[in-house]
């Protein structure tokens, strides 16, 4: 009986920051859920692509491969645009015209046209997302940034978790409103944001007054490559966690690959079945592993997430058994919830508020370095040698990039020690008083 009460309070002390958070997130986490649910188009690219359009197998490599090239040009334009004019005006104009360019497509049924409309509307989602992920951070401190970004992060499960299976129906009963769903809820998303979240960018006044201040958030006079300079420990935890990318990707590429490998037919129903564990990990374990690990501060936590993928993924290569891969699933899923909450927080804590915006055009694109080699070099190591060689390399390469992780977080609070600055701002426990 008197458990009930315990059990009670650590259930109020879990929930409670998620309740203190300011009323903006809390729009951003709905408009979050909103736009997940009305991601139509991009998981069914291929099909679109192929079967829409009658694109052969090279022909659709090359518009997938001029997808993903179109969003590196976007994000760096919405990086300097976002710290320039602001945040709010940046995200919503270009989001509009994004989602706009899904709107002829569906009037364009099987024409080429559509595959160009949909670069289109990717290049001005890379411009749109290094303003929205600026103005995530403008409305956290270092105190509420995990929890608030494991709110954001836990909105965009949920609407994924529903927009594939809604896209999936209209794909083959209603196919135009792949593209006109897919607006519609962008468009919502866009209109929450329009009437309940104020601009965001620091005001000149602000950047002037955190240049009086030794924060790890402080303004820098310059451009980026002066910025970045100023932030070395970033960059290089940046470059060593762009690694665990490699890792995360195997859940795309050697996974499914191993299954059909082992039990043939059945294995595709198989690696189905560990992608739904997977999502409903992710969101009913997202706010419980967050409450468990904040203390041990987002550097700790982001090397954690290194050694549950080494574990999840590494396991792999001696598993045979359907369950044993449940189990090597809710391992991986653990590194996933836990890295998705903590290395954006340290990038976070890290970023001259200056060059907020710059900052997340750029970083995303050296962590993309990781997922760009990771099937070209698993599938080099397991046509060579087999997958389990393949998972026992990919194992080493989460391994020693958390090890790296925490030589890093150990450097770093020994010279923040000796120049005299609070060895834990932004990297371990959140600094407090006038530093947050």
């Amino acid at each position: 009986m008197e458990s009930t009460p315990a059990a009670g309070g650590k259930l109020r002390a879990a929930i409670d920051p998620y309740l203190r958070l300011p009323r903006s997130i809390y729009v951003l986490f709905i408009a979050t859920v909103v736009n997940g649910m009305g991601i139509f188009v991009f998981p069914f690219m291929t099909l679109i692509l192929t079967r829409n359009l009658g694109f052969d197998a090279r022909e659709a490599g090359l518009v997938l491969m001029a997808v993903a090239l179109a969003y590196i040009p976007g994000g760096m334009i919405g990086g300097k645009l976002s710290d320039r004019f602001g945040r709010k005006k940046v995200m919503l104009a270009t989001q509009l015209v994004s989602v706009g360019a899904f709107i002829p497509c569906g009037f364009l049924g099987g024409s080429p046209l559509v595959a160009l409309f949909i670069v289109v509307s990717v290049f001005f989602d890379g411009i749109t997302d290094p303003a929205r992920n600026a103005m995530n951070v403008d409305l956290t401190t270092p105190e509420n940034r995990q929890v608030a970004f494991s709110l954001i992060y836990l909105g965009h499960n949920l609407g994924f978790a529903l927009g594939p299976l809604i896209a999936g129906f209209l794909f083959t009963a209603a196919p135009r409103w792949i593209f006109w769903g897919n607006a519609l809820a962008a468009g919502l998303a866009s209109l929450l944001v329009l009437v309940l979240v104020p601009e965001t960018r620091p005001s000149q006044a602000q950047l002037e007054e955190s240049l009086r201040g030794n924060s790890t958030e402080k303004a820098v006079r310059g451009g980026l490559w002066k910025a970045l300079g100023s932030r070395p420990f970033l960059v290089i935890f940046v470059c060593i966690t762009s690694w665990y990318g490699f890792a995360y990707a195997q859940h795309r590429f050697l996974l499914p690959l191993q299954a059909g490998e082992l039990f043939g037919e059945g294995g595709y129903p198989l690696y189905g079945l560990l992608m739904t564990f997977n999502a409903i990990l992710v969101v009913l374990l997202n706010i419980p592993v967050v409450t468990l690990l904040k203390r041990l501060g987002p550097v700790v936590n982001t090397a954690v997430s290194g050694f549950l993928y080494a574990l999840g993924f590494g396991m792999l290569a001696f598993v045979r058994s359907p369950f044993m891969f449940f189990v090597s699933t809710f391992a991986w899923t653990l590194g996933e919830i836990v890295n998705a909450t903590s290395a954006d927080v340290y990038v976070a804590n890290h970023t001259p508020m200056s060059h907020r915006g710059r900052f997340n055009a750029v970083i995303p694109i050296i962590w993309g370095v990781g997922w760009t080699v990771a099937t070209p070099v698993s599938g080099a190591v397991s046509e060579a040698l087999g997958i389990p060689a393949a998972w026992l390399v990919v194992a080493a390469v989460a391994a020693l990039s958390a090890a790296g992780v925490l030589i890093l977080d150990r450097a770093e609070r020994t010279y923040r020690k000796r120049t005299g600055m609070d060895p834990t701002d932004g990297c371990g426990e959140p600094a407090t008083g006038a530093e947050a």
